[in-house]
């Protein structure tokens, strides 16, 4: 190991030379002093010193350090400039030489005040830390919760610390029962919890298809023998704002009827494949009625359900079921540029296609840099196709990924363009709407699909048109231009009191790429942490468990790694309070191992099973 004078000399000047370079870059680009929210006084300059850091591949350094016994500078990201000068005063004292800026007077933080700020700014965006863990939890609610206190409750005691409210979806009406729900269970729990409203943005989405007929469904899961595992439960009511999540389909009947029904009662049916069926009344409540099924069955309006041969009722207002597009690799879709009713394949009598599939766009203006050879995903990244054909009125699409027994596209689902230009700005028109309520009600205000520091200029604008009320703001990271623009965009963002940033993964795997995606996480990560403001874990996380009730490896996984954030958000599904449950007992083990990248020397039972010699 060389220990010379001159090694050590080199090392002074390279990082001599670093301090310079990040100091130079804060000089340089610092917004003004009044810009800058007092809570980030120390955290914009270290952010910088961060970037002016990672603008180097350091690695050889880094090395050289590791060699000497000195730090790698590889945690360094809340205290940059401290960590630097704490390894120059090192070099200095191998050298027996004084560092010249060693007197030097900085606002950035310190060893102890990096993390602290960090913690801080946690804590103002989501609200004061769990007994038994660091990381929150948030979770999305679905529509049917706003009439569902026990779900709430529920959530609210197995460790829900944020709610999650999608603008998108519902209306104010909704959220506002939803918010209300809260409460109730706050108070019922002495527990708070912190409402974010999420603004829909920008997002490209494909336009409307044709309803289908007004059936429901509802058939028992089984075994691999086809034995019934679990009877389907139907909730049977009259007040159709009353929907348990945990119910696999609601029957609406007159309450006079229902009023005579029994725990035990069997109600006999012919449904609309014309088979016998029986419901097996469970559970009987003010509200309405739990009933078990045991085999399949297709319900309509006007199916007539019968408890004795005197006493019938008719079922009402099913609604029209959600139609969809399946697509085949090799299949061809037109892409309209105006969001008018799409429509399956038109086959003739020998299979051979009359008409291809069409559908909408919702956002025609963003199709308008598109060219042949661009590649386009649907939903998420589940269906991918590339241009092969343009005009005014339409893009020709040929899928080249799919499901190998076809894939399903839905209306209103997310349309991915990461080879063409967009330029749509956010808020949105709806927004902008959907901001009055949510500016009154919410404690955080999430802005989708951010581009640009324009996009949060105007958001804030509006927020304080709107009165003195200032929620916290959260600029969801969720498309190349976002991340390219991360830099700037936490800048900006240190310029009101409270803001975050939620890495929400789904688009951002499609508009950077799958095989780039964790870098990038990393990369937002580090950025988030340098600059001092919380990160959400977003999307998902645990879906499987949350939807079926069953989790894979892989996800419990994911879940272990959003530890690093200091929030994981959840999406909505029937096993939501079971997956609620198990992330907060992921979270409060993974803490015991590591906090952000730095792993903890925690004792391992497993290291006293070493075998000893005899």
């Amino acid at each position: 190991m060389d220990v010379s004078p001159q090694s050590v000399n080199d090392l002074i000047w390279q990082l001599s030379t670093l301090r310079q370079q990040m100091l130079g870059l804060a000089e340089q680009t610092l917004p003004d002093d009044h810009l800058i929210d007092p809570a980030y006084t120390d955290s914009a300059p270290n952010l910088l010193h961060y970037l002016a850091l990672r603008q180097h591949d350091l690695r050889p350094l880094q090395a050289q350090l590791t060699h000497l016994g000195l730090s790698s500078m590889g945690q360094a990201e809340s205290h940059v400039l401290a960590t630097v000068n704490a390894v120059l005063a090192r070099l200095h004292q191998l050298n027996n030489s004084t560092d010249p800026l060693a007197q030097f007077q900085s606002t950035a933080p310190d060893f102890l005040a990096g993390p602290r700020r960090l913690d801080e700014h946690t804590t103002a965006l989501l609200g004061e830390k769990p007994m038994d863990r660091a990381c929150r939890i948030m979770v999305t609610m679905p529509a049917q919760a706003a009439d569902d206190y026990p779900l709430m409750h529920a959530l609210l005691e197995q460790g829900m610390d944020c709610m999650r409210i999608n603008c998108a979806h519902d209306d104010a009406s909704v959220w506002a029962r939803l918010i209300e729900q809260l409460r109730q269970a706050e108070k019922a729990l002495n527990r708070s919890c912190k409402v974010l409203m999420d603004l829909a943005g920008p997002k490209l989405r494909t336009g409307p298809l044709p309803a289908g007929p007004a059936v429901l469904k509802v058939k028992p899961r089984r075994d691999e023998s086809g034995r019934v595992r679990v009877p389907a439960r139907l909730w049977l009511t009259s007040h159709p704002v009353f929907w348990p999540t945990s119910a696999a389909g609601q029957l609406r009947l007159p309450a006079g009827w229902l009023k005579h029904l029994k725990v035990s009662d069997r109600i006999h049916f012919t449904d609309a494949r014309h088979s016998a069926r029986t419901l097996h009344v469970t559970d009987v409540t003010p509200q309405g009625c739990w009933a078990e099924l045991k085999k399949t069955a297709y319900f309509e309006n006007g199916t007539r359900l019968h408890r004795t041969k005197k006493q019938v009722a008719s079922v009402s207002n099913i609604p029209p079921t959600e139609t969809s597009l399946r697509l085949h690799e090799g299949d061809t879709l037109v892409l309209m540029r105006q969001p008018k009713p799409g429509a399956p394949v038109q086959l003739d009598h020998r299979g051979e296609v009359l008409r291809p599939a069409f559908i909408g766009c919702r956002l025609p203006d963003a199709l308008a840099n598109v060219q042949v050879g661009h590649h386009v995903w649907f939903d998420d990244g589940k269906i991918e196709g590339i241009v092969r054909e343009l005009d005014a009125q339409q893009l020709v699409v040929q899928i080249t990924q799919a499901k190998p027994k076809g894939s399903k596209l839905r209306a209103d689902k997310g349309i991915n363009l990461p080879d063409s230009e967009i330029t749509l700005s956010a808020p949105t028109p709806d927004d902008t709407r959907d901001l009055a309520f949510v500016a009154q009600w919410a404690d955080i205000v999430a802005l989708s699909f951010v581009n640009s520091t324009q996009d949060v200029d105007a958001l804030c604008a509006q927020i304080r048109q709107l009165g003195e009320r200032q929620p916290a703001i959260v600029l969801k990271i969720e498309t190349q231009t976002g991340f390219n623009q991360l830099p700037n965009l936490l800048l900006n963002l240190m310029q009101w009191p409270v803001g975050g940033i939620m890495l929400a993964r789904g688009d951002l795997a499609v508009e950077c790429g799958f095989e780039r995606l964790s870098e990038v996480q990393e990369e937002i990560m580090w950025l988030c942490q340098a600059a001092h403001l919380p990160v959400i874990w977003a999307t998902q996380v645990l879906e499987g468990l949350a939807k079926t009730g069953l989790p894979s490896r892989a996800e419990i996984t994911d879940a272990a790694m959003g530890h690093r954030a200091e929030c994981v958000m959840l999406n909505k599904g029937p096993y939501i309070v079971r997956t609620v449950q198990m992330l907060t007992g992921i979270l409060r083990r993974m803490q015991a191992h590591q906090a952000k990248k730095n792993d903890l020397l925690r004792e391992l039972q497993v290291a006293h099973s070493v075998a000893l010699k005899s």
